[in-house]
């Protein structure tokens, strides 16, 4: 499933672990204010039960979409009392001032890719804190880096082995770069996502 607005292009591509009907591995793209809010969340272990952590955590992100990182990161242990645990990236792409807010929480994956290699570094990989939310209070540091037109930014559950960054063609669209990770470098023993977005004219 892919969705575009004005100057974000975002897809995603999921799924479960195999024998399992629902995936616990979940993500949001949503067009907030300026700019577009990216998430990925997966709910602790697979299955429903997963499944039903993960959605909750979804819907506090959506429904409070427009308040800033840190604070999102409360009410998503707020909407998981007495459910599983989630860990968590997420990140705030705002266009017009050419800048991305990022944060990770467990083992959540994220790295942005420059599209012009001039500029240095020309991969900057989030480094998610610690944790999970359910569990003690995260405190999660929010990096802010700058973006440039054709950048690429990859979000990743823990179901999709290290080292993609490396394979990919980064003229092929967000879709085909979801995809073709989801088909290349699943683990398999989980469930997976992965979010990509690009920064577009």
């Amino acid at each position: 499933m892919a969705a575009v607005d004005l100057k974000i292009e975002a897809a995603f591509a999921n799924l479960p672990l195999p024998g399992q009907t629902e995936s616990g591995d979940l993500c949001l793209i949503k067009r907030v204010g300026k700019g577009t809010l990216l998430g990925v969340v997966d709910g602790l272990g697979h299955g429903q039960e997963a499944a039903a952590a993960a959605h909750a955590a979804i819907g506090a992100l959506d429904r409070h979409s427009t308040e800033p990182l840190i604070d999102l990161v409360r009410r998503c242990r707020d909407a998981l009392v007495g459910l599983r645990g989630v860990v968590l990236g997420l990140a705030y792409l705002d266009p017009q001032a050419a800048t991305m807010a990022w944060l990770g929480i467990g083992n959540i994956g994220g790295v942005l890719l420059r599209a012009d290699l001039g500029n240095r570094p020309s991969r900057i990989t989030m480094v998610p804190n610690a944790g999970f939310i359910g569990g003690e209070p995260a405190h999660p540091t929010v990096r802010s880096v700058p973006l440039a037109l054709g950048d690429t930014i990859i979000l990743c559950s823990d179901g999709i082995r290290d080292g993609f960054a490396e394979t990919l063609v980064l003229s092929n669209t967000p879709q085909e770069i979801a995809d073709f990770v989801i088909a290349r470098h699943l683990k398999g023993n989980d469930d997976a996502l992965v979010l990509v977005a690009r920064y577009v004219r």
